[in-house]
């Protein structure tokens, strides 16, 4: 595997002025996030682009992965470390042919467990399940239930990434259910201190063994 997929996973919060963006993402990587995703649903292309590379130069500099949200165009034309796909996305090897062997590829696997087991099985280098608890972000997504992650712990040699609604009240509960990184938007960027957040967060898996 490319990198270890660990810890905290900060996924970015949509925001037009790229330098206010850099500077909540900078916060999250000093507070200890482990993997930066650059999310975005906007078809500015430039924007994309620019703001992508920026983080990618200030993930570079903290030696955390940046991984990008569903374009594989976008992570090859970076060169980025990485992408995560859901289930309208590219196919795990279209993706794999066009960003190489040492690229980090994770996958959306919701509720399902047989998904995370083929995924598994065709390379992908983690796969995430998803929502654990109510989210603002995909408030109409059906929830998983804890022990899932117990489950896909024993079935899978690869990492697992809970995602959906988490805290940091919540998130202990997730980790010790299995949980090897916890991917969080709201309770991290929406934080008076995201900076502080981040090091809560990240200091939950200090234990994890």
């Amino acid at each position: 595997m490319p990198t270890a997929i660990k810890g905290l996973y900060a996924i970015t919060p949509e925001h037009s002025d790229t330098a206010t963006l850099l500077a909540l993402i900078r916060q999250a990587l000093q507070g200890g996030a482990q993997l930066v995703q650059y999310r975005s649903k906007s078809e500015n292309i430039a924007l994309k682009h620019a703001q992508a590379s920026e983080l990618l130069t200030l993930c570079r500099d903290f030696h955390v992965p940046l991984i990008i949200n569903d374009d594989v165009r976008l992570a090859a034309l970076i060169d980025a470390d990485g992408v995560h796909l859901g289930e309208t996305d590219p196919a795990l090897q279209e993706a794999r042919i066009n960003l190489g062997p040492d690229k980090i590829i994770g996958i959306s696997c919701y509720q399902d467990l047989d998904r995370a087991v083929r995924i598994a099985a065709q390379g992908a280098d983690y796969v995430a399940f998803g929502s654990f608890y109510p989210s603002s972000t995909k408030p109409q997504a059906p929830l998983c239930p804890l022990g899932l992650l117990t489950l896909a712990k024993a079935k899978l040699h690869i990492p697992v990434v809970a995602i959906g609604g988490i805290t940091t009240a919540n998130a202990p509960d997730l980790i010790q259910a299995g949980a090897d990184a916890v991917a969080v938007i709201s309770a991290l960027f929406d934080a008076p201190n995201i900076e502080l957040a981040a090091h809560i967060f990240s200091s939950m898996f200090a234990t994890k063994h």
